[in-house]
């Protein structure tokens, strides 16, 4: 801002560059839809690898593909992925709630005093145990202005195989910083306060005595254990207690059923953020997704309508969706005459956004000794788009020799060059199996790439470059907002968008041997006239050269007549 004079001398003023640098988004953060065996449900949950998934989400399932697509795109070089469960409980079941926690008596704090359940629901939930003491800190209890008797120490554990465990100190009843309700609601990924039975500050519950019948049997065998190691029968007939106390606990809580469109779609769902829609989240604290996978849920497809309804909310955030084939696609032709069918759409969506890879890969399921099964690209697919992205850049089409699916032994449909040459030109990208290469993706176009259709969009990387430069530029002019409307800004405004332009440019994103050639970037008075300028809107206008591919390569070869005179 301008000095204020007050004295004869020297003053330093500061004047802005009107240099805002304008930061290129992510590319290839992978969303991901389905079941899993734990975790929290309906809630766009971040991962940066496959362990992550593993820790917070089970791993893989055998009840669900979506473990074996989150598993594929790290294989093939995936880095970030965004993960969201969904959970179908049939009405009025109670087994659908989440599990009970027991509290085995250790002090005057027992079982029926605490009563906790699952942080979320399935079958995990019945492998959680939970023990009390009151070994609290009297200094604490005055600082809070309660008891030494008020506060207990709760400490709770995952019985399952490299389960996890939480301490939570000086926790209480009643009203304090560490009412047991909020500290575990704000602190633990295990267990939350059983809603079933509500808390009363002034009223505390009172102590019980008994344990939950999976600790009272696990005494049991600890004592016979202890007692009579000579003799075999006594502690049989213990772990036979103890295996039937635990399925009794499994089976009161349950792992949900197979989803269906309504798992997606539940009503209200975009204002709930909900099933599809929980990725509404990711924008609410800043974030975004740039490509979606919906694994199949229904007896190994998706609802052309979820397609539907996946593809018009992708283009609503500039996000690229992977389209799997349906399961009876068996072979190429079943596959081009499903999808050029007219009378029923057995694709879901034709949309620039998205694009459709044929075959279905064939792995070895570890879940089931081995035995070859087919499952779904798109998850490998994925991460060959982040593996691409991050070697070459996203103008890079995803597809050739080096776009190698790593994992993938074989792959349910082989094909010849006459056949991938059929779906092509339909818009269906193929993938291959080379003597050398192994398998690969070769193919590059959207849903719009049929060449019937002569759509500007008809290429992967074109349309997921575009939707880079829409993002970063969305997002990097958001300080023009309320500035005044006038040459300044607009000069600002070129400065700005030009230097990221320029950027790609450098990069080598563009076609073109000079700036000039591969890009412009206009605001001025011709974009923004003054009737526009009045109602207070600023048009900036971009436009770029893109790179297409090298979709077919043609030598020519010409025999010369050599030294012969003439």
């Amino acid at each position: 801002m301008p000095v204020q004079v007050s004295y004869p001398g020297v003053y330093v003023e500061e004047i802005p560059s009107g240099v805002r640098t304008i930061t290129g988004v992510a590319t290839s953060i992978t969303a991901f839809i389905g079941r899993a065996l734990r975790g929290p449900v309906n809630e766009a949950k971040t991962i940066n690898s496959f362990g992550d998934f593993e820790r917070i989400f089970g791993g893989l399932w055998v009840e669900s593909s979506l473990g074996f697509a989150v598993r594929d795109f790290y294989m093939n070089g995936g880095s970030q992925a965004v993960i969201v469960r969904l959970f179908h409980a049939e009405p009025n079941d109670p087994a659908a709630n989440p599990a009970v926690v027991g509290v085995p008596s250790k002090s005057k704090i027992a079982a029926g005093a605490v009563k906790l359940e699952a942080a979320y629901e399935g079958k995990w939930g019945a492998n959680l145990r939970a023990t009390v003491d009151l070994d609290a800190a009297k200094d604490v209890a005055d600082r809070f202005g309660l008891a030494k008797a008020d506060l207990f120490n709760l400490t709770v554990r995952d019985a399952a195989a490299g389960g996890a465990s939480e301490k939570f100190l000086n926790v209480s009843f009643k009203n304090s910083p560490r009412q047991i309700t909020n500290v575990l609601r704000e602190e633990s990924k295990l267990v939350r306060w059983d809603s079933a039975n509500a808390l009363d500050p002034a009223n505390p519950p009172a102590p019980a005595a008994a344990d939950d019948p999976v600790t009272v049997a696990e005494k049991a065998l600890t004592a016979a254990k202890k007692a009579n190691p000579q003799v075999p029968a006594t502690i049989t007939a213990a772990e036979t207690a103890l295996a039937a106390a635990m399925k009794t606990a499994s089976d009161a809580v349950s792992d949900g059923k197979a989803l269906t469109f309504d798992d997606f779609k539940p009503a209200n769902a975009e204002s709930k953020k909900l099933g599809l829609y929980a990725l509404e989240q990711l924008f609410a604290r800043d974030g975004l997704f740039n490509i979606l996978s919906i694994p199949p849920y229904k007896n190994g497809d998706v609802d052309v309508n979820l397609v539907s309804e996946a593809a018009a909310y992708c283009e609503k955030r500039r996000a690229f969706l992977l389209v799997d084939p349906p399961s009876n696609w068996i072979d190429k032709d079943t596959a081009k005459n499903k999808f050029t069918d007219t009378a029923t759409d057995n694709v879901g969506t034709r949309s620039r956004n998205s694009a459709l890879f044929f075959p279905r890969l064939k792995q070895p399921n570890p879940l089931k000794d081995n035995q070859s099964e087919e499952f779904v690209p798109s998850g490998a697919v994925a991460g060959i788009f982040a593996r691409t992205d991050t070697q070459r850049g996203v103008w890079k089409a995803p597809a050739g020799l080096d776009a190698s699916l790593v994992g993938v032994p074989q792959l349910s449909v082989p094909m010849s060059d006459e056949e991938n040459g059929e779906l092509n030109q339909l818009g269906i990208n193929s993938l291959r199996s080379f003597p050398t290469a192994g398998r690969v993706v070769w193919g590059a176009r959207t849903l719009r790439g049929a060449d019937q259709l002569a759509d500007e969009w008809k290429y992967i990387p074109v349309r997921r470059l575009a939707l880079y430069i829409e993002e970063s530029l969305y997002r990097g002019t958001q300080w023009v907002v309320f500035e005044p409307n006038d040459e300044p800004l607009w000069a600002q405004i070129r400065l700005n968008v030009g230097a990221f332009m320029h950027n790609l440019f450098r990069q080598g994103a563009f076609q073109g041997q000079s700036p000039k050639e591969a890009y412009f970037v206009k605001c001025d008075k011709e974009t923004t006239p003054q009737n526009q300028i009045d109602l207070g809107i600023v048009n900036i206008v971009v436009g770029f050269a893109p790179l297409k591919p090298a979709e077919f390569v043609i030598i020519k070869l010409q025999q010369i007549a050599g030294q012969i005179e003439t």
